[in-house]
C-alpha cells in the first residue's frame, strides 16, 4: 500500500502473507508479516508487525514492534516500542510506557507501567495497578 485506498488489495480484504505499507495501509485482517510506516488492521491480526504505528482494532496474537502499538482488543504475545496499549490479554510488554485498559497477565518492563487489573510483575520507575487495594502505585517493582 502507498496510502489507503491506493493499495494492491482492497481494504475490505484480509491479508495472509506479507503486507508492506509504504505510508498507510488498512485491511480487514492480517496473518503474517506486516510492516510499514502505519499498519492498520480493522479486525484481528496474527502477525509480526513492524513499523512506526501499529493499530489493531480487534484481537492481536504475535509480536508488535512499532514506535507506537495500539490494540483495541486483547493482546497475546509481545509488545515492544515507545508506547504500547492493549485491552487486556497476556504476554510481555517492553517499552517506555505500557498501558493495559483491562486485565493483563504477564510481565511489563518500562518507565511507566499501568494496568486497570493485573496478574504478574511490573518493573519500572512508576508501576500502577489500579485494582490493587493497598499500594496501587509503587516505584521499581509492583505485582499482583
Amino acid at each position: 500500500a502507498l496510502v489507503t485506498p491506493l493499495q494492491i488489495f482492497d481494504e475490505q480484504m484480509a491479508i495472509e502473507g506479507v503486507r508492506f505499507n509504504l505510508l498507510y495501509g488498512r485491511n480487514a485482517g492480517m496473518t503474517g508479516l506486516d510492516f510499514g510506516l502505519i499498519n492498520h488492521v480493522r479486525g484481528d491480526a496474527i502477525a509480526l508487525q513492524l513499523g512506526g504505528l501499529g493499530l489493531v482494532e480487534g484481537r492481536f496474537v504475535g509480536w508488535q514492534n512499532n514506535f507506537v502499538n495500539l490494540v483495541d482488543g486483547p493482546m497475546e504475545g509481545l509488545q515492544t516500542g515507545l508506547f504500547s496499549r492493549n485491552d487486556g490479554g497476556q504476554g510481555v510488554m517492553l517499552g517506555w510506557v505500557n498501558y493495559s485498559r483491562s486485565q493483563f497477565n504477564g510481565l511489563s518492563i518500562g518507565i511507566v507501567n499501568y494496568a486497570s487489573d493485573y496478574d504478574g510483575l511490573m518493573i519500572g520507575v512508576v508501576n500502577i495497578i489500579k485494582s490493587k487495594g493497598r499500594f496501587p502505585v509503587l516505584p521499581i517493582v509492583n505485582w499482583k
